[in-house]
């Protein structure tokens, strides 16, 4: 369905189109950090806006366009971000709460939009605007089905990833962090690699969104940065299901969706109307709008291996 949306959405569809595969794609690094992890960051946004930076700074400085040279700069870069802020919050001698990961992650985030907002050479309160049209090798993904089929393929090789890890042997071992960290520790994992490992790839993914989001939007400002984005993505993560990856698609796919129709509709109040709607989906819906889909043995997995039994044979007596 999603291959042939272009061939049906007007011009102005196919930006909100685009603009949720890029927003999916951030949602989906941050539940492979929250969802198996358990670790609640509100830096993604931070990963996510320095790759911006770093894309738009190469272009407006060195006149980088290609996509072949950017991405991979972004991602390096909020890769090695990731790390380095995995490796204070997780790393240190005693183990850390998810309180103190949240709250440094959250400051880190508010830290980094003051920063931007307060920089000349970032443009300030301005950002950097007027962005090249990204190429690769010549060819030009402008805005409209050659972004969007960009946006869905880095969607969709991302979650294969994501899906690969997850089930493979640290995707198991990340489940039961997730459900008994005391017992993951007494098997002898060391817990805090652990999550500092999973926190970088899910930053080296944000940064892929947000290299994609600069040029998609052709400007990077501050509040790519900031809490108001970490927030965001909380929500489209909390909505659709954590610890499902598609749960945060469907997340985003669902409030875009709305904030879309309700603020066309009921311009004035839109964003009331929608916390409420978010709030009654919490609240009677706890799973998120996966648990509507599909089942809680469904959505957890079953890694329990089974045992087929043959015919039982009974030995003659005597």
């Amino acid at each position: 369905m999603m291959l042939v949306m272009p061939v049906f959405l007007p011009d102005y569809l196919m930006s909100l189109g685009t603009r949720v595969l890029l927003l999916s794609l951030l949602a989906l690094s941050f539940d492979l950090v929250w969802g198996f992890a358990g670790i609640m960051s509100f830096g993604q946004s931070v990963f996510f806006g320095v790759a911006g930076y770093v894309v738009a700074i190469l272009a407006r400085d060195l006149g980088i366009s290609d996509l072949a040279l950017l991405a991979p700069a972004g991602i390096l870069v909020s890769l090695c971000l990731s790390l380095l802020v995995g490796a204070f919050l997780l790393l240190g001698r005693n183990p850390t709460s998810m309180i103190f990961v949240s709250l440094g992650t959250l400051t880190i985030s508010y830290a980094a939009e003051r920063l931007a907002r307060g920089s000349y050479s970032l443009g300030g309160q301005n950002g950097i605007p007027s962005l090249p049209v990204l190429q690769l090798y010549g060819y030009e993904f402008s805005e409209g089905p050659r972004f969007y089929y960009l946006a869905f393929v880095a969607l969709l090789l991302s979650y294969a990833l994501c899906r690969w890890l997850v089930r493979s042997q640290l995707g198991l071992a990340l489940t039961g962090l997730r459900e008994n960290e005391a017992r993951i520790v007494f098997f002898g994992y060391k817990v805090q690699h652990l999550k500092a490992l999973i926190f970088a790839v899910s930053g080296a993914i944000a940064g892929l969104a947000g290299s994609l989001s600069a040029f998609n939007d052709g400007f990077v400002g501050p509040n790519m940065l900031g809490v108001v984005m970490s927030t965001q993505i909380v929500l489209y993560v909390l909505l659709g299901g954590t610890g499902t990856l598609i749960g945060a698609l469907i997340g985003v796919v669902a409030i875009e969706s709305a904030s879309f129709w309700l603020a066309d509709s009921y311009p004035q109040i839109w964003p009331v109307i929608l916390g409420m709607m978010l709030l009654i989906v919490v609240l009677f819906r706890p799973a998120g709008l996966i648990s509507f889909m599909a089942s809680k043995r469904e959505r957890t997995g079953s890694f329990k291996p089974t045992i087929k039994k043959g015919p039982q044979r009974v030995a003659p007596r005597g």
